[in-house]
């Protein structure tokens, strides 16, 4: 035989037993209180015929772990109920349904677990005790009673016999155990009341758990209020949905509004927006539900809803930076413009080093048809984004630019948002062309609405008028297009980085017409390459001749009416083999010649001087004619000149009147001399500063009577005192003076920098001269230079008495 371990207590004087023992797996039995549980371990099932063959006792006692199906003696609490047997069923397989009715309180003194089955000794452990603090007890009772009435009405299940025998009675004992027998508590809680002995202790015991179980109780409460008031809201939805589409389905209005409104549905929440936008949309969906399908408020909504789902909220391009790539392209496309390509190279590999960078907003600034627009096509190109172009002449309504309200008829949202979703990309290259030509009235003034377009601290929530909810603006690359910068807002000017294109000189139009105008026009036109030839000298004789541009545009033109006369000879004449247009047959193909040069003198003069000018179509030689007359010191200007050129030409006046003894003219010219001084092309307005050293020259050169040499160009501002100030436009000025023939040219000191965006062609053929005074200016532009002039000294003041003369006074 095995030996049998027992676990023995110290001895005690109360009624012992020695019965089976079953343990409880998460329950706890009280005394006088009835227990329906199941019974399916060997053990148990053995223990409990056990106690049927004897007087059907046995003692329940809970174990320690619920996940232990086969517990240690060690496992089980000391104290539990001595039950009798009510009742045993067989359920479904083994099972039993075991009904026990506890008797009293015990406590387990020994227990052998050998056997095949529990059984130990038991005695009793009664409760009942002596109270010695009575209104104390009645206290904790009437306390225990109410935190079970609210745990009642929250628990609606509980039974009402139940309900009404714990509070119908006074006994603290049994209003203790009954509580705890019959509410949701872990069996733990249930295990330290049962053990506990003092009636105080247990009450307040019940006390804590009670007050926390109906705090639980109220916060699932709270819970499963707002979860089925969602619930209940949604069927309510739900159901009236249904009814709506089949009240819609027997007026014959079918089920296709509500399949679009579910479609709205779908791909709003799909765009992922944020919660804000996309609750303004729903809304919209949900307004549209509740009108007439054919309404006309129901058409702006649906309008409204397609321009907003259209947008490309979350698509975006990826650029594809080759610096090298974008190098070649623009070489290829452009010719000249090399500091343009330089500024836009480094923008692309900024923009690859940091592809997060916000902010940088391009201004090309230059004349008409020099390839403004095409640069910014190429910077897309080269960068992979998507390209689109807004046109702003003429734009004087900011609605343009904002969209209109949606309430509006015929409402549309504004130009930015209509080029986004053209470009169906969030962050493509946006041309804003011909941003100086915005113009204001009442209607507003849309250069203001650009102004958080162009300001990336704000666009990153750009607001339509049309659309309602933000759209970020910060990942598009704005580049903007004008003639004039002085034209441009000075706030939107501010916002802008510019990039100053000047016009094409003599040698790039050729280069650009020989590299691509004419293969371009060719190709349009169906002429091949052999069939029609233009000469070098052709296009030279377009540019000078029949050309007056800053771009190529006209010169474009020029060469497809060629194409079109020689189309004309190639399909009338099929035995045309080849046509060839030179210099000499140019006429027969545009006409005589639309402009001529200037008939410059080819020997040196008197008062006549070769000046220098800028215009928006190139620089352009200007000769000054001044005559000296003998009169009573009056000066006359002519040539349509502005107030600029007028007071350059005074300030020139002055400054001879100061040296006029150092170059030979007399210091009284002012007062007996006439001057005339013309500008010729008097239909041409004339303004600026740079033709003061030019009029000085002829000045001198017409007061003095010293030719001026014909070669000798020259531009600059002259001061008071005679210094050369620098001037603007050098690049097209010097190309100017290179067509004309002009050996040399004088330029400011401090233009000498400038120097280096000058043709190569222009300074091999060229010599500059730099001047800081005026001196240095006559000195090279004058054949000779003149001779001071030697005052007589003036005569002694001697007194009277020294002549000789008779000083008496005659009678």
């Amino acid at each position: 035989m095995s030996e049998k371990k027992i676990i023995v207590s110290k001895a005690s004087p109360r009624k012992q037993e020695t019965m089976p023992v079953l343990a409880l797996r998460g329950l706890v039995l009280f005394p006088h209180m009835v227990l329906h549980f199941d019974v399916g371990r060997a053990k148990s099932v053995l223990a409990l015929n056990e106690a049927m063959s004897n007087e059907r006792k046995i003692f329940l006692v809970a174990q320690r772990d619920i996940r232990d199906d086969d517990p240690t003696g060690e496992q089980l609490y000391r104290v539990g109920v001595v039950g009798e047997i009510r009742q045993i069923l067989r359920t479904q397989g083994d099972n039993l349904r075991v009904v026990v009715d506890g008797r009293y309180r015990g406590r387990l003194l020994n227990i052998d677990e050998n056997g095949p089955f529990f059984s130990g000794v038991v005695e009793e452990y009664p409760v009942r005790e002596r109270i010695t603090n009575k209104a104390l007890c009645d206290a904790l009772v009437r306390t225990v009673k109410d935190l079970f009435e609210e745990y009642c009405y929250l628990t609606p299940k509980m039974p009402k016999d139940i309900v009404n025998g714990i509070l119908a009675s006074e006994d603290p004992f049994y209003v203790a155990e009954f509580i705890a027998g019959n509410i949701q508590l872990r069996y733990e809680d249930k295990q330290a009341v049962l053990e506990e002995s003092s009636v105080i202790k247990r009450l307040e015991l019940i006390a804590k758990l009670l007050e926390n179980e109906n705090e639980i109780l109220s916060l699932e409460q709270d819970i499963h209020e707002k979860v089925k008031e969602q619930i209940d809201k949604n069927q309510r939805e739900f159901y009236l949905r249904e009814q709506m589409k089949a009240i819609s389905s027997e007026l014959g209005e079918g089920e296709e509004l509500f399949e679009e409104l579910d479609r709205y549905r779908e791909q709003i929440r799909k765009l992922s927006l944020p919660q804000e936008s996309e609750e303004k949309l729903l809304k919209e969906v949900d307004r549209m539900e509740k009108m007439p399908p054919n309404s006309n408020e129901a058409s702006v909504i649906r309008g409204y809803l397609d321009t907003v789902l259209e947008l490309p909220w979350n698509v975006h391009t990826k650029d594809k930076i080759d610096i090298e790539k974008a190098r070649r392209l623009l070489d290829s496309e452009h010719y000249g413009l090399k500091k343009v390509k330089e500024r836009i190279l480094e923008t692309l590999a900024v923009r690859k080093l940091s592809p997060e960078i916000k902010g940088q907003i391009i201004c090309l600034v230059g004349p008409p048809g020099v390839g403004k627009t095409s640069i910014a096509r190429s910077i897309a190109e080269t960068m992979g984004r998507k390209y689109v172009r807004l046109s702003l002449g003429g734009v004087r309504d900011e609605s343009d630019i904002r969209g209109h309200r949606k309430t509006y008829i015929g409402s549309m949202p504004g130009r930015i948002i209509t080029a986004l979703k053209q470009a169906g990309s969030a962050n493509p290259l946006m041309l804003l062309d011909e941003i100086d030509k915005l113009g204001n009235d009442f209607r507003g003034d849309p250069s203001s609405a650009l102004l958080e377009v162009l300001d990336s601290e704000q666009n990153n929530a750009f607001r339509d008028h049309f659309i309602e909810i933000p759209f970020d603006l910060s990942q598009v690359f704005f580049i903007a297009t004008a003639n004039d910068r002085s034209t441009i807002p000075a706030p939107l000017l501010d916002r802008m980085e510019i990039i100053e294109l000047s016009s094409y000189t003599r040698e790039e139009k050729f280069q650009i017409a020989r590299r691509h105008l004419v293969a371009k026009q060719l190709k349009r036109h169906g002429i091949a390459a052999k069939q029609l030839s233009i000469a070098d000298s052709a296009l030279y004789e377009m540019i000078d001749y029949y050309t007056r541009e800053a771009g190529v545009r006209n010169l474009e033109r020029l060469i497809a009416s060629v194409c079109r006369k020689a189309a004309v000879t190639i399909v009338s004449k099929e035995d045309t083999k080849r046509l060839s247009v030179t210099a000499k047959n140019l006429s027969t193909y545009l006409g005589p010649r639309k402009f001529r040069d200037d008939e410059l003198t080819r020997k040196d003069e008197i008062g006549v001087a070769n000046g220098l000018a800028w215009t928006s179509v190139g620089g352009e030689m200007l000769q000054v004619e001044c005559a000296v007359m003998e009169g009573s010191g009056k000066d006359q200007f002519t040539g349509s000149l502005g107030d600029v050129m007028k007071e350059s030409v005074s300030a020139a006046i002055t400054y001879i009147r100061s040296v006029a003894g150092q170059y030979g003219i007399s210091k009284t010219f002012y007062k007996d001399k006439d001057l005339h001084i013309h500008f010729p092309e008097g239909a041409v307005p004339k303004d600026g500063p740079s033709a003061g050293i030019t009029t000085c020259t002829a000045l001198v050169s017409a007061l003095s009577g010293i030719p001026i040499r014909h070669d000798v160009a020259m531009t600059g501002e002259i001061t008071l005192r005679g210094r050369v100030l620098p001037i603007g436009g050098l690049r097209e000025k010097t190309m100017a003076a290179y067509k004309y023939g002009m050996k040399t040219v004088i330029i400011p000191a401090a233009n000498v920098p400038d120097l280096e965006e000058v043709e190569d062609v222009v300074k091999e053929h060229i010599k500059f001269v730099p001047a800081e005074r005026m001196e240095t200016v006559l000195e090279t532009a004058l054949v000779r230079i003149p001779r001071p002039v030697i005052e007589p000294p003036a005569p002694a003041m001697v007194p009277v008495g020294e002549r000789g003369e008779d000083t008496s006074i005659r009678q």
